[in-house]
């Protein structure tokens, strides 16, 4: 049983495969949808927590295919980004949305201190304490990670549509977007844009900064549009794809960094 905000009801991270030794360390942030019970509804309607507002629509079972096509332990988020946004510092004025979208947002209007922090603490603090606790064992082990996060966006945002089907973001650290970015321009069908729909000024990097800057891991953001991925046929297929994309920029980064440490060597 877990005291406060979340007294009765589950944690906020579902750990997969957490034993594995796979380089990769998958992240969902935005997979779930559940409200906890002395929030209500937060005052919207049910169908507007179905709607891309509340999660990232296909996000989760993407995820969960690609961890198991890899092998790799994945961390996934089981409450509302409306509850708590856990790709969102404290700090952020999006982490409890007032409005989202154009959806307003009553239960995350007029907030006490204390309101806020009991989200901040039954939620945002323990899911990235478990995430980091798993890179700290991974590391602790010998082993590298790559982190890698899943998320989904709307084919159409405030009413101006968004002609990609795929996103790479990344905020400073390039080495393994620029790897996974050129295993997936060779797909012509495919339209995949560097840091769209969203980028670093938009505060979406929060996650790969927290984690995999410090440490200095390779990570990169994965942005799927979702009607791509709203059925089981497309969630699959996209599973495969990137899964495939994911080992192919893992080999070619390595190999970048081998021959970078090379050329240092030959100018020293």
């Amino acid at each position: 049983m877990r005291g406060g905000l979340l007294e009765g009801e589950d944690d906020p991270a579902i750990m997969v495969n957490a034993e594995s030794d796979s380089p990769f360390v998958m992240v969902c942030e935005h997979a779930g949808r559940r409200v906890p019970k002395p929030l209500g509804t937060l005052g919207v309607a049910q169908s507007e927590l179905m709607r891309h507002i509340a999660w990232d629509i296909g996000a989760e079972p993407v995820a969960r295919r690609m961890a198991d096509l890899l092998g790799a332990p994945l961390v996934l988020q089981r409450y509302s980004r409306l509850v708590y946004d856990c790709n969102r510092p404290p700090d952020s004025a999006d982490a409890i949305p007032a409005v989202s979208e154009l959806t307003p947002i009553p239960g995350n209007q007029r907030l006490t201190p204390q309101n806020k922090l009991s989200r901040i603490e039954a939620i945002y603090r323990p899911f990235h304490a478990r995430l980091a606790a798993l890179l700290d064992l991974r590391a602790a082990r010998g082993i590298s990670s790559i982190l890698v996060t899943i998320h989904s966006f709307t084919p159409v945002y405030k009413g101006v549509s968004r002609v990609l089907d795929l996103g790479i973001l990344h905020d400073r650290d390039r080495r393994f977007a620029d790897a996974l970015l050129s295993r997936l321009n060779e797909i012509t069908t495919l339209v995949v844009r560097r840091n769209e729909p969203y980028g670093p000024k938009d505060g979406v990097c929060h996650t790969l900064n927290l984690h995999a800057g410090i440490r200095g891991l390779r990570h990169a953001m994965i942005e799927i549009r979702n009607d791509l991925i709203a059925d089981e046929e497309g969630q699959n297929s996209w599973a495969r794809r990137l899964a495939e994309a994911l080992e192919d920029a893992a080999s070619g980064s390595e190999e970048l960094a081998r021959s970078a440490v090379k050329m240092v060597s030959r100018l020293s």
